[in-house]
């Protein structure tokens, strides 16, 4: 008996092996099976039947299915072949593992280098003899399994030839990795179907070679009238025109109403004038220096945005070119916050209405950490838009850089796009009709299952980096090859001739009628609305043109303030808050109702619910908001059994009660951040605000700073509201957790940019971000915001607060002093304020005052004056901080104190600094040092004998 055991185990482990050898096979099977069961044999039926049973994870592949069917080994596997497989049976396998070969790599073979240089090397398993196969089987019929080649069986050389003309000639395709059954059938499909035929009509074929010649003849026109100017020219690219083209037509056609697109320097140009329908007249002004910005810097031309409406079959559409600097794809979460606003205002989240367009550098995409951010953020709950469509101008080299020797490490510069299970359609740019079915495929694939998809234009640079720059230098044997290759235009009309699509006279003509456009300062952009439909864009007029305003009413009514903490209040039934959650929620609806003094997790939650009872959308998103990284804010509520979410601030009733959005980021700074201030300069009428997790952190996003937030406004007129909050304060926890690095913030303000502020009670942070939102003026906000004081005993408000009064730029001494026995006057920001009031306090330092300044830009004088005047006997002033003497606050605001102190008290010559010594490190990493240093300079300032 034990004996028939082992056997029947041997059996059904030897068919387990044996199935496992062929899970191609297996696989082809199945699929077929999933799309009708009955289009398979009966005994496999009832093994995919049982398979389906089994199943426990919807993603597992069917390897591991078959795995898990198979690991009790006593019992028989229920397999179809109960006989031993003949010859016929093994080859039938054989040209199924040859399909999905072809599938997986047929693009390593495919034809996309126009300059026929690149070395590849083709990889052996579309050999048929690495399947077992030969020539000898060409006229062997056999099964044609799911390969959509309209009909069940075909000769093996009839299966080749259709995978060689879908897989192997200008489209080499990357879906294989694709988990979704779905999405990898849709594709095969559409693929497969149309066997490398594109089918276009000879109208449709002329519009390509209309838009081709567009693309040439701005090039042409720029570098004859220009020569040596910088443009970044789209010459051996000009196929990205009509994909731009047909990208915008198509999703027009399917009703899309917005479309977004990021791009840097590569070909925009000629974007702005033959898409987006810039006046050329205007291009050739500011070639000739004829045109600068009315207000601030201004950018160069290649930086610059532009939007504009135009037709298509579906109705009119908006289109925006986002402003871009030169930190290239930086540009990319930007595009995709302004996004998913559109997205909001639409009330179409991750739909079609609103499309991205990513334009990518090849080196760029692979080398910039920014688009693996970007990519990771693409699914994620706060950030998806339900898919963008990336372009890579691919033009085979970075800059100088070698394409693979240094450029990268993997076979394609898109290969960190798997990383989200996206198809990549690499296709050859001097094949046009292969561009635009492959622009087709990709525009259908992210409207279908709203995913991210990338077109990989394969193409060349015809000149250097830019105009002026010689690429045969770094790149010789490429550049021979470009120097002798007709352009894409020119092989593109010489094909239409020759098919007889159009004669040779009309395919010049094209050219002539063009070069005269140019001339006579038309617009070329076919499609272009001369009177755009406003409605489809949002009019950031009252938001613009406003000087700056401190002071600003920002109070709200006691009713206003018992209705909301009300609602504040209410849980579902049953939900159970965890202990430490459910005093804090307790505390905090005594403090709504005057009997606690307000904390800052109390204050800055009424300022919230006060805004989106007003009808102003909030949205709040960083690493940790939900709690808060210092658990002060609980604004996402987790019931302790279930580990269900909820927000008592989206559960605010009211007639105009707005959205109030919050969500726990991925952990990243610069993709985040520069999401939210895409985001703030779409959405103009709300509060958008990103968190950091500790202000430190903030300096992982510092190209958004410096290129966007502080700069965006004077360099293309694109105002923004988004606020910052940054965690700062020394309290000991070592330098990178002490310091969301001040001074940087204070070096780049200038020209009313931004404003940074130390608020230091929670009134202030109330009043602070209800100004942010409720005033029509739109400036970035950067707020140091503390630790220790979320909780500090001092740092509470009255409930009053609330209901009368302002965000103060300055706040006065607190204690009732002798403003006349007052000789010595601190002023400071921040944290270091409570160090010293009870320090003092504790030394009745009568003849002490301290002033704080909660707004350090722009510079308070006439509030910070108005509190200076009340000490007329004062000869001393200090400025304590507890940063290092060479960061802080320090270095930019001591000069304008100390014109401050000439005209208040011109007695006093000198302002005296205290804090620590300079460092190169924000903060030491030991403690008793810390505290060591925070008694010197709290004595010194207070001028206290240690």
């Amino acid at each position: 008996m034990n004996k028939m055991a082992d056997d029947s185990a041997l059996i059904a482990e030897t068919r387990l092996v044996e199935s496992l050898s062929s899970f191609v096979y297996i696989e082809s099977l199945f699929e077929d099976y999933l799309n009708d069961p009955q289009s398979v044999a009966p005994s496999w039926q009832a093994t995919f039947a049982q398979l389906a049973l089994k199943q426990q994870q919807p993603k597992k592949t069917i390897e591991q299915q078959f795995m898990l069917l198979g690991r009790n080994a006593t019992r028989a596997l229920p397999m179809p072949h109960h006989k031993v497989a003949t010859a016929q049976d093994k080859k039938q396998v054989a040209v199924t593992q040859l399909v999905a070969a072809y599938r997986n790599r047929g693009h390593q073979k495919s034809n996309l280098d126009p300059l026929g240089i690149a070395e590849r090397a083709i990889p052996a398993d579309l050999d048929l003899a690495s399947h077992g196969l030969s020539l000898s089987d060409r006229d062997t019929i056999f099964q044609t399994g799911n390969l959509q080649i309209g009909k069940s069986e075909a000769t093996l050389g009839e299966i080749v030839d259709v995978l060689e003309q879908v897989y192997c000639q200008s489209i080499g395709i990357e879906y294989m990795h694709i988990v979704d059954s779905n999405q990898k059938r849709w594709i095969q499909q559409r693929l497969e179907a149309a066997r490398g035929q594109f089918g276009f009509s000879g109208e449709q074929r002329s519009a390509i070679l209309e838009r081709l010649t567009a693309a040439e003849g701005l090039e042409k026109y720029l570098g004859n009238k220009y020569v040596g100017a910088k443009r970044f020219g789209l010459e051996g690219a000009e196929s990205f025109i009509p994909m731009v083209n047909e990208i915008v037509q198509r999703a027009g056609g399917a009703q899309t109403k917005e479309i977004v697109i990021g791009m840097a320097h590569r070909g925009r140009l000629n974007l702005l004038v033959n898409i987006l329908g810039k006046n050329p007249s205007k291009l050739f002004d500011e070639f000739e220096g004829k045109i600068t910005a009315q207000n601030g810097s201004g950018d160069v031309k290649y930086h610059q945005g532009f939007s504009c409406n135009v037709m298509t079959a579906g109705g009119e559409i908006h289109l925006a070119l986002a402003f871009n600097p030169s930190h290239l794809e930086i540009v990319q979460p930007v595009v995709i916050g302004s996004v998913r606003a559109r997205q909001v205002r639409r009330s179409s989240l991750g739909g079609g209405k609103v499309l991205p367009i990513i334009v990518h550098g090849d080196a760029a995409f692979s080398g910039q950490g920014v688009v693996m951010e970007t990519f990771q953020m693409s699914q994620t709950r706060g950030y998806g838009v339900g898919g963008t469509i990336h372009i890579v101008i691919n033009n085979q080299v970075g800059f100088t850089t070698s394409e693979r020797a240094d450029a990268r490490s993997t076979e394609y510069c898109t290969d960190v796009a798997k990383m989200v299970q996206c198809p990549i359609i690499h296709v050859n740019g001097d094949d046009p009709d292969a561009v635009i079915f492959a622009t087709q495929l990709a525009v259908d694939y992210r409207l279908q299952f709203e995913q991210d998809v990338v077109l990989d234009l394969f193409c060349y640079r015809r000149r250097g980096h830019n105009e002026a720059d010689e690429p045969s230098v770094t790149q010789p044997l490429m550049y021979k090859a470009i120097n002798s290759l007709p352009t894409t235009r020119t092989l593109y009309a010489d094909a239409l001739v020759k098919a007889q699509v159009l004669g040779r006279q009309a395919a010049d003509a094209m050219v002539e009628d063009y070069r005269q456009a140019l001339l006579t300062g038309q617009h070329v952009t076919k499609a272009l609305v001369s009177e755009p439909n406003t409605q489809l864009f949002v009019n950031w007029a009252p938001y613009i043109g406003h000087a700056v305003v401190d002071d600003w009413d920002t109070a709200i009514s006691a009713e206003d303030v018992a209705r909301l903490a009300a609602q504040l209040t209410v849980l579902p039934d049953g939900f159970v808050l965890q202990k430490q959650v459910e005093k804090t929620l307790n505390d905090r609806k005594l403090m709504w109702q005057g009997q606690l003094e307000l904390n800052w997790g109390a204050a800055e939650i009424m300022a919230y619910a006060s805004l989106v009872d007003q009808g102003l959308l909030v949205r709040i998103t960083g690493q940790d908001v939900g709690r808060g990284t210092f658990t002060h804010r609980h604004a996402i509520l987790n019931d302790y059994t279930t580990g269900k979410e909820y927000v008592p601030l989206q559960h605010l009733a009211g007639e105009q009660t707005a959205p109030f959005i919050i969500y726990n980021s991925l952990l990243s700074e610069e993709a985040v951040l520069g999401f939210e201030y895409g985001y703030a300069t779409t959405i103009p009428n709300g509060l958008i605000v990103w968190e950091a997790q500790f202000g430190d952190f903030a300096n992982g996003a510092q190209v958004v700073i410096d290129q966007f937030i502080t700069s965006g406004e004077t360099k293309w007129e694109r105002v923004c509201g988004l606020t910052m909050l940054l965690p700062h304060g020394f309290e000991g926890q070592g330098p990178e957790h002490s310091s969301a690095r001040l001074e940087r913030f204070l070096q780049l303000c200038a020209e009313d940019n931004i404003q940074v502020c130390v608020p230091t009670t929670p009134a202030q942070i109330f009043h602070l971000l209800r100004r942010q939102a409720v005033r029509p003026l739109r400036k970035p906000l950067v707020v140091m915001t503390p630790k220790s004081l979320l909780r500090h005993k001092l740092a509470v408000s009255p409930l009053t607060a609330l209901q009368t009064g302002k965000f103060e730029t300055v706040l006065p001494e607190v204690d009732a002093l002798d403003a006349l026995a007052v000789k010595r006057i601190v002023l400071c920001t921040g944290k270091v304020y409570y160090d010293l009031l009870e320090k003092r306090r504790e030394h009745n330092k009568q003849d002490t005052a301290i002033i704080r300044i909660e707004q350090l830009y722009p510079y308070p004088e006439e509030k910070l004056i108005e509190q200076l005047q009340q000490y007329p006997q004062a000869i001393t002033v200090v400025w304590c901080q507890e940063e290092p003497r060479n960061q802080g606050a320090w270095w930019y605001i001591r000069s304008h104190i100390a014109e401050t102190i000439d005209k208040t008290h011109p007695h006093i010559h000198k302002l005296e600094f205290t804090g620590r010594l300079v460092a190169a490190a924000p903060a030491c990493g030991s403690l008793s040092k810390h505290t060591q240093q925070q008694t010197a300079l709290i004595y010194a300032a207070l001028q206290l004998p240690l």
